[in-house]
């Protein structure tokens, strides 16, 4: 399944498969969000699958949030998919 994103105010939807050969796409889509706005969530509910990149990337956005003394909130773990990556240490 491709990637899809779509806004609504600041909640940015992800569904479909965050993986390396879209990852670009969703870095794109999302490289103003903490202009815009000062808090920011990302709504992984429909999220089919997420490899190391896709979490590599989410971790990106989170330290730019703190970077920049924003707000970033996480719905949804990918079924389950991210919070592994997570507890498995496979992020550097």
């Amino acid at each position: 399944m491709k990637l899809i994103i779509t806004k609504k105010n600041n909640i940015y939807k992800i569904k479909g498969n965050l993986i390396k050969s879209n990852v670009s796409l969703f870095k794109n889509q999302l490289k103003d969000a903490f202009y815009k706005a000062d808090d920011i969530v990302l709504n992984l509910q429909d999220l089919s699958t997420i490899d190391n990149q896709g979490v590599i990337a989410i971790v990106q956005m989170h330290n730019e949030a703190l970077s920049k003394n924003k707000k970033l909130s996480i719905i949804g773990l990918g079924n389950g998919q991210l919070s592994t990556h997570f507890n498995t240490n496979q992020v550097a």
